[in-house]
C-alpha cells in the first residue's frame, strides 16, 4: 500500500482508489445490451450506382442519430456500420422504383472497437428517374433492424462516445455525375437590304422624231439569313426519393399438382402471388380465379437472376405436397415457404 502524507494526514490511496472503483464496478454494468426490434437511422456515406450495383455489393453508411439503452449511449452518431446488398429490385421502364435488401455484418465505433452484427437488415424503396446515375446518393437515410439483441462492451463504448461526432448534413456531398446543360438564346435572323433600282429615263426626240426611252432597273429584294432557333435546358434529374411504404410485387406461377397451402387446396393451373416490400418476412396473396389464399413466406436472396419460372414443392408425410419455393424469371430473390 502507498501512503500519501499531507498536511499530517495519511491517505491511503490505494485502498481509496480500489474501494471507488468497487463502488463504480457496482454501479455501472459491464455489458450494454440492445434489444431485437431496435430500428437504428443510417445514412449513406458511398453511393449505389445505377448501372453498375448489383447483390454482393459492399454498403457504408454510418449512424445519423443516436441509440440509448436504459439512459446510456449504446451507439453513438457518427459509429460506422458496414453491410451488402442481398436482393436488388432495379427500376425499369414499366415501374420507376428501386427496392434493396440489405444485410448488415459488422459496427465500427469511432475507437476501433468493433462488433459483428448477429442478425441486421434494411429494406428500401427508392424512386429513381429514368436518367439518374445513381440509386442510393451519399446522404440517403433509412432504417437498419436488429433482428437479435446485440451486446456491446460498456467501457469499450464509453470510450467511442467521447471520439465520436455527430454527421453534418453538409458531410455527405452529392455524387452524381450529371452537370445541368444551359438553355441556348439562339441567333435572331440577318437581313440583308437589297438595291432599290432605277427609273426609266424618257428623252424627247426632236421635232418630227420620237423619244428615246431608257429602261430603268428593277433592283434586287433584301436577302433574309434565318437564325438558329436555340436549345432547351436539360436539367439533371432529381436524386432518388426514399419512400417509407415498401413497393408492391406481383408474379406468377404455375401448378402441375394440386398443393396444400394454409390448410386449403390449391388446384392445378396459373396463379399470381402478390406481397409488399423485400420481407424478410412478407404475408403473400396465392390467387386464382376468385380463389385467394394467404400465406407466410420468407424472401430470400438468391445471390443471382433466376433463368426462368421454377415451383419447388415439399412432400407431406401424408402424401400430399406444398409450396416449397418460388422463383421469378429475372428475379435474384425467391419466395420461401416453411411447412
Amino acid at each position: 500500500m502507498r501512503l500519501h502524507f499531507m498536511a499530517g494526514v495519511f491517505i491511503a490511496w490505494d485502498c481509496l482508489a480500489q474501494q471507488t472503483a468497487t463502488l463504480n464496478g457496482a454501479a455501472a454494468p459491464q455489458t450494454l445490451t440492445i434489444p431485437a426490434g431496435t430500428r437504428i437511422v443510417l445514412g449513406l456515406t458511398s453511393p449505389v450506382w445505377t448501372k453498375s450495383a448489383k447483390p454482393g455489393e459492399s454498403v457504408y453508411t454510418e449512424a445519423t442519430f443516436p441509440v440509448a439503452v436504459d439512459g446510456a449511449m449504446a451507439i453513438p452518431a457518427g459509429t460506422n456500420v458496414r453491410g451488402t446488398i442481398e436482393i436488388l429490385f432495379r427500376a425499369s421502364s414499366r415501374s420507376d422504383h428501386a427496392e434493396f435488401q440489405m444485410g448488415f455484418s459488422e459496427i465500427i465505433f469511432a475507437n476501433g472497437y468493433t462488433v459483428a452484427l448477429p442478425a441486421a437488415v434494411a429494406t428500401v424503396n427508392a424512386l429513381v428517374a429514368a436518367r439518374s446515375d445513381v440509386l442510393l446518393d451519399n446522404g440517403s437515410q433509412f432504417e437498419m433492424l436488429l433482428e437479435q439483441p446485440l451486446e456491446l462492451n460498456a467501457a469499450s463504448i464509453a470510450a467511442a462516445v467521447r471520439m465520436s461526432r455527430a454527421p453534418r448534413p453538409s458531410d455527405f456531398k452529392s455524387a452524381s455525375l450529371c452537370r445541368p446543360v444551359p438553355a441556348t438564346p439562339g441567333t435572331s435572323d440577318t437581313v440583308i437590304p437589297g438595291t432599290p433600282g432605277t427609273p426609266s429615263i424618257e428623252i424627247p426626240g426632236g421635232p418630227g422624231m420620237p423619244s428615246t426611252s431608257i429602261p430603268g432597273t428593277p433592283g434586287t429584294p433584301p436577302t433574309v439569313i434565318s437564325g438558329t432557333p436555340g436549345t432547351a435546358a436539360i436539367p439533371c434529374p432529381a436524386p432518388p426519393a426514399m419512400i417509407s411504404a415498401p413497393a408492391a410485387h406481383k408474379e406468377s406461377f404455375v401448378l402441375i399438382p394440386p398443393v396444400i397451402e394454409a390448410g386449403q387446396t390449391l388446384p392445378a393451373g396459373s396463379y399470381e402471388v402478390a406481397w409488399e416490400g423485400l420481407g424478410p418476412l412478407a404475408q403473400v396473396s396465392l390467387s386464382k380465379h376468385g380463389l385467394d389464399v394467404t400465406a407466410a413466406a420468407t424472401v430470400v436472396a438468391l445471390g443471382q437472376d433466376a433463368p426462368a419460372n421454377d415451383t419447388a414443392l415439399r412432400t407431406n408425410p401424408d402424401g400430399s405436397f406444398s409450396l416449397q419455393l418460388l422463383k421469378f424469371k429475372g428475379r435474384n430473390f425467391a419466395l420461401r415457404f416453411e411447412p
